[in-house]
């Protein structure tokens, strides 16, 4: 049974196809999806599934070039927190709650995402959806209004998928690869709380909801692209390093990511005096040129000014780092072992407390050392996450 696509991973490499199981556990329910849109589908899909399996509260991801943006499960929304994204107090449902801060993670890189949800969409998350960037949403069923909702957004063009709850893939995968087919058993190991039992930092007390962030860290790690470092707090990642060839570049990437996201709730960044025209996409990139101030040229900071009616005072190092030091419970999840301690002290710049990782490196005494200096708790979890 096979599906046409728009176009495969390039508008010329076409024609190009999906060639389904039958019966397909995958309906096409609006448009008409592509190479990479079907990608980040299944990525997206398994991770928000997975996360509703191992905590038993709906889960979502949003998804850009095979890699989480962000992912989540559900909790309540805080006022500073929806002031922060720009979001109206509104009857969330609990799937919404979940992809609202999947996407605010990381809501730059999340434009034009695909998201992914666990649970049948509600109307409550279909109202947030069509006020968003978002190019395709994969779910297990959906409400008849919610439906209809979406199947208006982009003039009739948005991208919604259906895929079976129930379905389970073939335990062996193929990849066919410059006509080179291989084959490996799929990974399905199961991110559950046994995986973060063998505490190897001299502090061992990890309190259930740090536990719980770090499984929601590592689970997004099993669908990122390698190598990748993930940071998250209260089961929400807020920073992900993905697809580097250091891991020390991973960290940085995930930390100044998960600062950011921390500085975006800051009372400075709060008092920002938006010009009334502006749009919330515009809101968000200034919000982002303000956090990062220091690093500006000259006309980057006249743009920046340029959207604002007032003069705002800035974020010094101090404010940072007394910001980020009130939050307790920060949680850093390596999808391989740390190699060198320069992870562990970056990581403590972002007042990381608790670090998951592989184990095995030959400086494993190193980096746990480093981890005791700065009574970071650390875990060997025995297993690798590559994604490639």
């Amino acid at each position: 049974m096979n599906m046409t696509l728009k176009y495969g991973l390039n508008p010329h490499q076409h024609p190009a196809k999906l060639v389904l199981p039958d019966p397909s556990p995958l309906k096409i329910l609006n448009g008409q999806p592509g190479y990479i849109n079907l990608l980040d589908a299944f990525g997206a899909y398994q991770l928000a599934r997975e996360l509703k399996a191992a905590t038993g509260v709906p889960g979502a991801a949003s998804f850009k070039h095979t890699s989480p943006a962000g992912a989540a499960i559900a909790k309540p929304l805080t006022e500073t927190y929806l002031t922060s994204q720009f979001l109206n107090k509104k009857d969330l449902s609990p799937v919404a709650t979940a992809y609202l801060r999947a996407r605010g993670g990381d809501r730059m890189s999340s434009f034009g995402d695909v998201a992914a949800v666990s649970d049948i969409v509600d109307v409550p998350l279909a109202n947030v959806l069509r006020r968003e960037t978002s190019d395709l949403l994969i779910a297990p069923g959906y409400e008849p209004k919610a439906l209809e909702i979406l199947k208006a957004k982009k003039q009739g063009g948005y991208l919604i998928l259906q895929i079976d709850p129930d379905y389970e893939p073939p335990p062996v995968e193929r990849r066919m690869l410059y006509g080179f087919q291989m084959e490996q058993p799929r990974n399905d190991t199961a991110i559950t709380q046994d995986l973060f039992t063998h505490i190897v930092s001299a502090d061992k007390k990890l309190p259930e909801d740090a536990r719980d962030t770090l499984i929601v860290a590592t689970i997004a790690l099993k669908y990122t692209q390698s190598n990748s470092i993930c940071v998250a707090y209260d089961g929400q990642v807020t920073g992900m390093g993905a697809g580097q060839q250091s891991r020390i570049h991973c960290t940085r990437l995930a930390c100044d990511k998960a600062d950011k996201w921390f500085l975006q709730q800051h009372p400075k960044t709060l008092d920002l005096a938006f010009k009334k025209t502006l749009k919330r996409l515009e809101k968000t990139n200034i919000v982002d040129q303000y956090i990062l101030w220091d690093q500006l040229s000259e006309p980057e900071e006249a743009q920046m000014m340029s959207g604002l009616d007032n003069t705002p005072a800035r974020i010094t190092q101090g404010d940072r780092l007394a910001w980020l030091a009130q939050f307790d419970g920060i949680c850093l999840s390596s999808d391989a072992y740390i190699p060198f301690r320069d992870n562990i002290d970056r990581a403590q710049r972002s007042n990381v407390q608790y670090i998951a990782q592989t184990g095995g490196s030959a400086r494993d005494g190193e980096v746990t050392k480093a981890g005791d200096e700065y009574g970071i708790v650390m875990v060997h979890t025995g297993l690798r996450l590559f994604v490639h």
